[in-house]
């Protein structure tokens, strides 16, 4: 399977098969690394909205395969103050690196990146759409802690209209024949167009609003915070923040082995109680962003296969 100079644009053009794999080649980077396997190779992290996460784990995985890094955290410093177009920030990126990973604010920038680049595009988050890097390591963290990825019983509970991770990762599972539950209220619901493609490939799922109502069911429930930055309207933001909140009286409703997880940050939605119990794999989950990372660049790169 040949992913060089393949983009990583959005969740909707892997395969099973491929997803897969990609997963296959994290494991074994990381069980077994390989220090030099990126060095001489240069990638440019073009972040245009703010990241922690997603923009330091690109870095991390890249120095430790060897690998440089160019770019910027912030489009302020860069001469899209001056109206340099992305097309063309794209167009002059491609003569200084090997790889580009952006994240934009606007939904389709990373497609457009991938359009004017002749070097691979990997999308770290575009506005509310998709988020793929996000969606693998989701996937290989759900592998590792429930080790299996089919027929699990998934709930996502939170910002869910414009949550791109969770838009993401519901497309990428629907691959395993899970069950999903879509907790939210009416207002921050999955868009119907999701519900609409699980209707078509006969996915099973329950929406409701209620956290409790389905916690015995549960395998793996994945939280989000409710993004303020995404609300077009600021009191739309006020009537739904703080809405959901997990803690320790949650957990006398779920199964032993439930499984919590979290993109990050996390605001107020779960409390830190939880951070020591048995159920949190949130902060395992975002380690496992370096060997994901690092499999994808090693990929798109012609590394390995």
């Amino acid at each position: 399977m040949d992913f060089k100079n393949r983009d990583i644009i959005s969740i909707n053009d892997f395969s099973k098969e491929e997803l897969l794999h990609i997963l296959k080649v994290a494991r074994q980077i990381e069980q077994k690394p390989k220090s030099n396997l990126l060095k001489g190779n240069i990638l440019a992290a073009l972040f245009f909205e703010p990241s922690t996460r997603t923009r330091l784990s690109f870095i991390s995985a890249m120095e430790q395969l060897s690998g440089k890094v160019i770019g910027f955290s912030t489009a302020n410093m860069t001469s899209i103050q001056k109206g340099e177009s992305l097309w063309d920030t794209i167009k002059m990126t491609e003569q200084y690196a090997d790889v580009v990973v952006i994240r934009h604010p606007l939904e389709g920038s990373a497609r457009l990146a991938a359009e004017a680049s002749s070097i691979p595009v990997i999308n770290g988050g575009d506005g509310s759409n998709q988020h793929p890097t996000q969606t693998m390591l989701d996937l290989y963290t759900i592998q590792k802690i429930k080790d299996a990825l089919e027929n699990l019983h998934i709930g996502f509970v939170g910002d869910l209209k414009y949550g791109r991770t969770v838009h993401s990762l519901v497309i990428a599972l629907s691959h395993f024949s899970p069950t999903f539950y879509f907790i939210a209220p009416d207002g921050l619901q999955i868009p119907e167009n999701y519900l609409d493609e699980l209707f078509q490939k006969k996915i099973k799922y329950h929406k409701t609003s209620d956290l409790r109502r389905f916690g015995k069911e549960l395998d793996v429930l994945y939280v989000t915070r409710i993004q303020k930055e995404r609300f077009p309207d600021p009191l739309e933001y006020e009537k739904f923040k703080g809405i959901y909140r997990i803690d320790e009286s949650f957990l006398h409703d779920v199964k032993k082995d439930l499984k919590i997880m979290h993109p990050l940050p996390r605001v107020d939605e779960i409390d830190k109680s939880i951070d020591s119990t048995e159920h949190a794999a949130y902060f395992e989950q975002a380690a496992n962003g370096i060997p994901v990372r690092k499999a994808l660049l090693a990929l798109v790169l012609g590394k390995v296969k």
